[in-house]
């Protein structure tokens, strides 16, 4: 029987990087270097609902950054988040 933890992991079938804007809304843009437009588009109505008005700094967004994760890995999406500074700085 195989183990499913050394299964390699599927190539991504798009790629998404959400960006944060400022505190003047919009606050978030999502952008796409590849893949199916219909899913892109799709995933990004869902990403803009969760985010909408939340900034990085509200403590929902933490919970919120993770569903959108969970959801990218759902739909197989590699994912990049552009915060407008270290990630590191956002764990403080």
């Amino acid at each position: 029987m195989l183990d499913p933890t050394t299964e390699p992991a599927p190539e991504p079938v798009g790629h998404v990087r959400i960006v944060y804007l400022g505190p003047v809304a919009p606050h978030w843009e999502v952008q796409s270097d590849y893949g199916d437009p219909g899913a892109i588009e799709a995933f990004r109505e869902r990403v803009l609902a969760r985010l909408v008005l939340l900034p990085p700094h509200d403590p929902q967004f933490r919970r919120n950054r993770e569903r959108v994760v969970r959801d990218a890995e759902r739909e197989n999406l590699a994912l990049e988040w552009d915060l407008g500074f270290p990630e590191e700085e956002a764990a403080e």
